[in-house]
């Protein structure tokens, strides 16, 4: 109860702060990169659902441009994915910037990823149980399939985490995300750029 009260939110704020000097460097070089690529934009502000369901704007690097079709509807996910982009996301380095959220009190470094708005309306009683902490940069789902699982598989993973946080589960998640990310596993669906929509339970 300490852990989840108090020295998450301790560990979360020195970790996040210690990691944005160290990967500074990359930050400013993915940052001058994007501002080429994407033509001064460098930056991926979404609103998203945290904590007790409360709006933030996550901050992720901005790894697709706006281009659109002659109707002025934008272009598929994989046809506004730009190489550099493709890089970034492969990496996981798109998420950096989301250690200023991070900061800012809106996430964790390990909870349930924050999905999108639309999504609230389709939850069960049960699968809105994964915003009674705060959401992570990286979580439980994430380790065990993360884009590649299915929806169903993702709110258990989530809902599970929610009921047996701790220190020592933290650890864990945080060492095979380091694990994951170097072998880039799971970070797309079969046939999909990002996730897959979520369009309820059936």
């Amino acid at each position: 109860m300490i852990y989840r009260g108090f020295l998450k939110r301790l560990i979360d704020l020195l970790i996040s702060l210690f990691g944005l000097v160290i990967l500074s460097p990359i930050f400013i070089i993915i940052c001058f990169l994007l501002f080429i690529s994407n033509s001064g934009k460098v930056f991926f502000l979404q609103e998203r659902p945290g904590y007790k369901e409360k709006i933030f704007k996550i901050i992720k690097f901005k790894t697709m441009n706006d281009k659109r079709d002659k109707l002025g509807h934008l272009l598929s996910d994989k046809e506004r994915m730009s190489y550099l982009g493709s890089i970034i996301r492969k990496s996981s380095l798109d998420e950096i910037p989301q250690l200023i959220n991070v900061i800012k009190g809106d996430m964790s470094l390990i909870g349930p990823r924050p999905l999108l708005i639309q999504y609230l309306t389709l939850y069960n009683d049960y699968q809105k149980r994964r915003h009674d902490v705060k959401p992570g940069i990286t979580g439980w789902a994430q380790v065990n399939g993360r884009n590649a699982i299915s929806w169903d598989s993702k709110f258990s993973l989530d809902v599970w985490y929610v009921e047996n946080i701790s220190f020592k589960l933290d650890l864990k998640i945080l060492f095979l995300t380091i694990k994951k990310v170097f072998i880039r596993e799971g970070i797309n669906q079969v046939g999909h750029v990002s996730s897959e929509e979520f369009k309820g339970n059936e």
